[in-house]
């Protein structure tokens, strides 16, 4: 009975696309000629009728289109961006038959490009809002109880868990856990156990299942052969978990190369147009850093270049994007031979190496100010974790797992790890952590956070030495 009805809603929402797409196309019709169109060389309006012909081609062509990018399928865990892109691929196919179909089989009239354009635009925003609109309305039917379908999950561990929790907590969609079945003889997620491996194909029997859900533990990942000939030819839908993002650090995700899934363990977010806007950002940020701060970047010059010898500016190794090594430069805070009898080691408070004018720079952070020009040349980011010298990262590297993952992205004046007060001699754990967790979460409005919050951290930090 669900799956007539399931086949009988889908009728229903091709019907309802349809219908949407005719009056996109009229819609576009109207637009051109009657509304906000661009201006035309003469002020007669096209007869509407060599439109209403086309009426027909486009309900054919974007049905099969519809249909061959299967925008029928049920969506129930899939998410609302993933299917705003297929009803955007399929409609933009679909246009291009029309226009093929209009150049060849109509050729004695000719059609409005305007008109096709913002149809084509028209379809995709309509078709999309309305998909949207029905899907929340299903959840909201299926909060309260109705539209259910019953999922059996396969497995046992921490896994079977989580994606049990995660289906109870997610009642929107519809799913409702009938049990669990695996080696474990126990509930999980509060989910009764039905049996073990060995009994799916009775499971199955006995009980309605509409979705099947393996999430075997990576050291159960042999069963899953036998697990699917249980199964068999029962009319379920088949859900596999697998058990990888354990090992995933940074942003997993799957994706289709060739027709063979590729499931990436570690990707940044900072790639493709992402990559690009930041670095524009960074690019105009820090060019303007610079020109209004000028006038005290000229007194800080002064004041290093009158209160001790030695060079205004210091150079410094650090490890940047990729692990590539970079000059980094700082307004100079300690003597010329700082480091002559210690070695490389980090800043301590009360640090009687530090010049005059130092101990008031690196309170503040006002030595860092001339890593815009690193920013403008593209060593750095103005948001980023902290780059550290090549010296400390061979050291750290072997001591704090996850390490070197900070170094996808690039280095930044300042970081997620700095305004939660992470700098100098503080824990590299959590440093680490609050890090990877920036790459992670990554977006425009955390740098914008992150930048905000940096003025009240710089005057109020302790570990600033």
């Amino acid at each position: 009975m669900l799956k007539a009805y399931s086949r009988v809603l889908e009728h229903l929402m091709l019907v309802g696309d349809l219908i949407i797409v005719v009056g996109c196309w009229l819609l576009a019709y109207l637009a051109r000629f009657y509304l906000f169109g661009p201006a035309r060389a003469s002020n007669d309006v096209p007869p509407l009728a060599p439109y209403l012909i086309m009426i027909l081609p486009i309900v054919v062509v974007w049905g099969i289109s519809f249909q061959a990018f299967d925008l029928y399928r049920p969506r129930r865990i899939g998410s609302r961006l993933s299917e705003v892109a297929d009803v955007a691929k399929a409609s933009s196919m679909a246009a291009l038959v029309l226009v093929t179909i209009m150049t060849f089989l109509f050729r004695e009239y000719d059609y409005s490009r305007v008109v096709i354009v913002y149809f084509w635009l028209f379809s995709i925003a309509a078709v999309s809002f309305a998909r949207n609109v029905f899907r929340e309305g299903m959840r909201f039917a299926r909060r309260r109880g109705y539209n259910l379908r019953y999922g059996l999950v396969v497995g046992s561990g921490e896994l079977a868990q989580n994606v049990i929790e995660r289906l109870r907590g997610r009642p929107d969609i519809g799913i409702q856990v009938v049990g669990v079945v695996g080696d474990a003889k126990e509930g999980a997620g509060g989910a009764p156990w039905l049996g073990a491996y060995a009994d799916l194909s009775a499971v199955l029997a006995a009980r309605p299942v509409d979705h099947v859900v393996i999430a075997l533990a990576h050291e159960d990942a042999s069963r899953l052969p036998g697990l699917l000939d249980a199964i068999g030819d029962e009319p379920v839908t088949i859900h596999v978990v697998p058990d990888l993002f354990r090992f995933t650090t940074l942003r997993g995700g799957v994706e289709e190369f060739e027709g063979i899934p590729f499931v990436h363990l570690r990707e940044s977010p900072l790639h493709g147009w992402n990559a690009v806007a930041k670095r524009v950002f960074d690019v105009v940020f820090s060019a303007a850093a610079l020109v209004a701060l000028s006038p005290v970047l000229a007194l800080l010059a002064a004041a290093v270049r009158l209160t001790s010898r030695g060079p205004v500016l210091y150079h410094q190794d650090r490890m940047g994007l990729d692990g590539q090594s970079f000059r980094m430069l700082k307004f100079r805070t300690m003597t010329v031979d700082a480091e002559d009898a210690s070695g490389p080691v980090w800043a301590q408070a009360g640090d009687p190496r530090r010049t005059p004018i130092g101990t008031f720079l690196r309170r503040f952070s006002l030595d860092e100010l001339p890593q815009f020009v690193n920013v403008l040349r593209g060593e750095m980011s103005v948001v980023g974790p902290r780059p550290e010298r090549p010296v400390f990262v061979e050291r750290f590297r072997q001591t704090v797992p996850g390490y070197m993952l900070r170094h996808k992205v690039r280095s930044g004046l300042t970081g997620w790890a700095q305004i939660h007060g992470l700098r100098g001699n503080t824990s590299l754990e959590k440093r680490i952590a609050f890090d990877i967790e920036y790459i992670e979460r990554w977006s425009f409005w955390l740098d914008l956070r992150i930048i905000a919050a940096t003025v009240t951290r710089v005057l109020f930090d302790r570990n600033a030495y």
